[in-house]
């Protein structure tokens, strides 16, 4: 599989909610940049960070646009959210299934055919904005 075509996977296996098949793609030691947060460890954490979004979130990746440099190590994926704040996220707004829509940035590292980074940014602000007007 090509590292355009994991990262394809990647986000298919996302928007059909398969988070096993997201952990498949990932490196025992990924690194997790979290937006505007700190990096952790691991697939355990991964799993741990999926299985909050999936309990305050419902989101799709739409517009999807995948970036690899020559050697296939490096990705950049381009891509729109649409999502739903479900249930309350920690100290952020409450949650009453307000609607959003945000661009997203995603970079990644791949070794040996599986993701050993993903680092995630798009504008908090904008989404405090939405979810909170």
């Amino acid at each position: 599989m090509t590292s355009t075509q994991l990262i394809e996977q990647y986000y298919a296996a996302f928007n059909h909610h398969d988070r096993e098949g997201m952990l498949a793609l990932l490196t025992d030691d990924v690194a997790h940049d979290v937006n505007q947060g700190r990096r952790e460890t691991g697939k355990a954490a991964f799993r741990t960070f999926l299985a909050r979004m999936d309990r305050c979130y419902s989101e799709q990746v739409c517009d999807l646009v995948v970036m690899v440099n020559d050697d296939g190590s490096r990705a950049a994926a381009e891509f729109v959210i649409q999502g739903i704040y479900k249930t309350t996220d920690g100290d952020f707004l409450p949650a009453t299934g307000q609607r959003y829509t945000l661009p997203v940035g995603a970079f990644f590292d791949i070794r040996h055919g599986r993701i050993s980074r993903v680092t995630n940014y798009y504008n908090l602000q904008d989404w405090l904005q939405q979810v909170g007007g």
